[in-house]
């Protein structure tokens, strides 16, 4: 088989996990259950909580911020429960990559995991740099102002000024994070329930100066450019668009999902920090933005810091230095969770050899992969520093979107798999081009994909679900585009545009028909996703209209990066399947010798036999 042969391979290959595989791991199984509510609830209970809110409420949906989380919860749940499953079936450290991995293919997974660093390392940088923002604002700007006047910095894209702060502050949570995990989760939850508390307090003492009033505004009460006043001052479209933006806020569950093989019961904590997580969060944003628009019109919310300012119109002063320290914390789990999971994505990825794998190295010491920490938190860290992050905080949206709308589509192929055991790891046999047209021509009738001849998966209808679920994809992404750049067209009610609507609505629907009427696995698990295929597809659907909605400035620089992980991922796959190939060659010649008595002086070679024997047992794998 050529090099280009062998590549080619590569890109379709699958990972297969036993249960010895899904057991095994070199990093430290020392989180329990609260310790991943925890996580999850400081990785995203920060910034959404102290400055979405607010500004979502003043200029985008007014009162009904409330139900523009609401909604958020509702999109950020959906994706959620699909993580749930996969972690019951593969709880193994690197999230949606590994989900991938195991469902789509090897260049996908990377593809996904890529995305997830670029999510990662920019949520990190920008939690550095609105905590230092935060800090700055407590002490009257001193430090902007300090390096605003010694080191400024006139560069379009970049900071004003070098942030030492934000990079500082990085570092010393990378350097928490390398100790260990247990000492990082301690004080995670430390500070996560001091930012809870915060919320309950704010909550409590709301209620005795709250105004119903504020939710009824006429709307010669309001200012002409604060929309009409009432419950919903922007209309329906504008509570959508906060719902979009509060979507974001909710960004940062998913890092429970990367702690498989740090977790003790991964099968069980891991659906249940996920979704015990998103409901505490939800409960506290839908929680603060009431408060904060009963107790003060929404239009007279302060933009950067809406909780305080509202606080001091009612004459609590004190309550802002409460409401400071609950920032303060939530921040710090904000950024303590948006860097955890970074060195885990490394470190599954370093193992797969799609990356260098010096990346995912583990420490025998501390039990954690210290150079991917180390490298990941120093990148970060210069990004917060230099670094403008306005314009790079969408493509932070793209990667999280991708790899929840891949983790939905994941779920509906695994969910119609032919050969999942009990456990639910996967076992597929292989099964090249020809056998899949074997199949097709001897078994395939159109009857099968309404009637199915079986009450159980079998290699047809999981080749029929496969093929149908990429074909929803496409429909789905045309439905989607259509409405977004024909939206004047729909609201001048054309009916040509109507008919295409009606068109590209079917053609999904027809699909999930399709889908529906395959048997489903019966595999046992810990979770599972209810009314599949509906919830995973409907996930999908919300997750590419948001993708479609980003800029185009946004998919360029998308472009770039994902250029950039190409370059790394061809290299490392040409270099080790070079390596492979020299191996192989090696184990000939030792096979030859050792059947001449001869030349049977081999010793020396052992260390080339092991790495042989490595290799070949990292081959059962994985299957095209």
């Amino acid at each position: 088989m050529t090099l280009i042969r062998r590549i080619a391979s590569r890109l379709v290959r699958k990972k297969i996990l036993s249960d010895a595989d899904i057991e095994e791991s070199s990093l430290n199984r020392c989180l329990t259950t609260v310790d991943l509510i925890g996580l999850g609830i400081g990785s995203t209970l920060g910034a959404g909580l102290y400055v979405v809110a607010g500004q979502v409420a003043l200029e985008t949906a007014g009162p009904a911020v409330t139900i523009s989380f609401l909604v958020a919860a509702v999109a950020s749940a959906l994706a959620g429960m699909c993580y749930a499953e996969f972690a019951a079936r593969i709880p193994r450290a690197g999230s949606a990559y590994v989900y991938s991995y195991v469902t789509v293919g090897e260049f996908m997974a990377f593809i996904i995991g890529w995305n997830l660093v670029l999510e990662y390392v920019i949520g990190t940088a920008s939690v550095a740099r609105g905590w230092s923002g935060y800090f700055d604002s407590l002490i009257d700007k001193k430090i902007s102002k300090f390096f605003n006047s010694t080191m400024p910095m006139h560069i379009d894209e970049l900071s004003e000024y070098p942030d030492f702060f934000a990079l500082g502050i990085t570092l010393l949570v990378t350097v928490l994070l390398t100790f260990g995990v247990k000492e990082s989760a301690m004080i995670n939850n430390i500070f996560t329930c001091v930012n809870l508390l915060v919320v309950v307090y704010v909550t409590i003492c709301g209620f005795f100066k709250f105004d119903w009033k504020n939710w009824n505004l006429s709307e010669s009460e309001v200012p002409k450019t604060a929309g009409t006043g009432g419950f919903m001052p922007f209309g329906f479209s504008g509570m959508m668009a906060g719902a979009a933006t509060c979507f974001y806020a909710f960004v940062g569950f998913d890092c429970v999902a990367t702690t498989g093989e740090e977790s003790k019961n991964p099968q069980r904590a891991i659906p249940i920090g996920i979704i015990v997580s998103l409901l505490i969060i939800f409960l506290s944003y839908f929680s603060v933005s009431a408060i904060l628009t009963l107790m003060c019109p929404y239009f007279l919310l302060d933009k950067d810091a809406a909780l305080p300012a509202v606080f001091d119109r009612v004459g609590w002063g004190v309550a802002r230095y409460i409401i400071t320290v609950g920032a303060v914390c939530g921040l710090s789990t904000s950024l303590l969770g948006g860097m955890f999971p970074l060195p885990r994505v490394l470190y599954a990825m370093a193992g797969d050899g799609v990356i260098f794998k010096f990346m995912g190295k583990v420490s025998s010491r501390f039990k954690t992969p210290v150079i991917g920490t180390a490298i990941s938190g120093v990148f970060a860290g210069l990004m917060a520093m230099l670094f403008n992050l306005k314009e790079l905080v969408d493509m932070m949206s793209i990667g999280t979107l991708l790899a929840y709308t891949l983790v939905g589509i994941s779920v509906l192929i695994l969910r119609y798999e032919a050969d999942v055991n009990l456990q639910g790891s996967m076992s597929v046999t292989k099964m090249d081009e020809a056998e899949r047209l074997s199949i097709v021509r001897t078994e395939f009738s159109v009857k099968q994909l309404l009637v199915p001849r079986t009450s159980s998966p079998t290699k047809l209808t999981s080749l029929i679900v496969k093929s149908t679920v990429a074909l929803f994809c496409l429909f789905i992404t045309a439905f989607s585009a259509f409405v977004i750049y024909a939206a004047d067209y729909l609201e001048q009610k054309e009916p040509w545009a109507i008919a295409m609507t009606t068109l590209l609505t079917l053609l999904p629907v027809c699909c999930l028909v399709v889908i529906q009427r395959q048997p489903q696995s019966t595999a046992s698990l810990a979770f599972k996703v209810p009314f599949v295929p509906y919830i995973p597809a409907i996930s999908a659907l919300v997750n590419i209209y948001l993708m479609l909605k980003l800029s185009a400035m946004t998919w360029v620089r998308f472009g770039v990066w994902m250029l950039i992980g190409f370059t790394i991922y061809f290299t490392c796959l040409i270099l080790y399947e070079s390596s492979e190939k020299r191996l192989s060659t090696a184990s000939s010649v030792l096979s030859t010798n050792s059947k001449d008595p001869l030349t049977n002086n081999i010793s020396q070679s052992n260390e080339d036999i092991n790495l042989i024997d490595h290799e070949n047992h990292n081959k059962h794998k994985y299957t095209s």
